[in-house]
């Protein structure tokens, strides 16, 4: 999926791509090779992962006197360790952000939710990556069946904001699109 063109105009304004070469092509991203002028007049060779957006839910829970964030805990070889996490996962083809989110949220945890908000949206690694990431606030959660894909082991557990918090603070939870979703959050209950 493309960012916006809006997005798309502000990214290109200045921009002059002298030359493009793929450099790779994979299931989940590529990388090109791309001979440019920036728009500061910078002439440069950049190599870029390419790759179709993902979409990040911020599964919240509020029967309680405190929210409870949705978590995920699983394997992430690039980081060679198990990892919490919120859901998230690749906008497929043409489909909307909105849509992967819910389609994600399904798939992984088995849970639906009746109201669904965009929180944020962001390049997690502008340096090298295309990549956006877009955040929604899903409430009213209603448990289901998860239907993970064949290479997913994934555990979930409802936990205390506070809780969510205290493990970001720590360093127990390390992964940038939670950091900034729940931080996200908790600003938000403070306002």
């Amino acid at each position: 999926m493309m960012p916006s063109a809006k997005v798309r105009k502000q990214k290109s304004a200045g921009l002059k791509v002298l030359s493009r070469k793929l450099s790779f092509r994979g299931k989940v991203f590529s990388v090109s090779t791309d001979r440019v002028v920036e728009p500061n007049g910078v002439t440069a060779t950049r190599d870029v992962v390419r790759h179709s957006g993902s979409v990040v839910v911020l599964a919240v829970e509020e029967s309680g006197s405190e929210p409870r964030v949705l978590l995920e805990r699983q394997y992430r070889y690039a980081a060679g360790k198990y990892l919490w996490e919120i859901p998230a996962g690749r906008i497929d083809g043409k489909e909307k952000a909105l849509a992967a989110a819910k389609r994600e949220l399904r798939e992984e945890t088995g849970y639906r939710a009746k109201r669904w908000r965009k929180a944020l949206f962001f390049y997690p690694s502008p340096g090298f990556m295309d990549e956006t990431m877009t955040v929604f606030l899903a409430q009213g959660l209603k448990a289901g069946e998860a239907q993970p894909e064949a290479d997913e082991r994934i555990e979930i557990e409802l936990v205390a904001l506070s809780r969510v918090v205290e493990m970001i603070v720590s360093g127990e939870i390390c992964d940038g699109k939670t950091i900034s979703a729940v931080l996200w959050l908790e600003t938000q209950r403070r306002s």
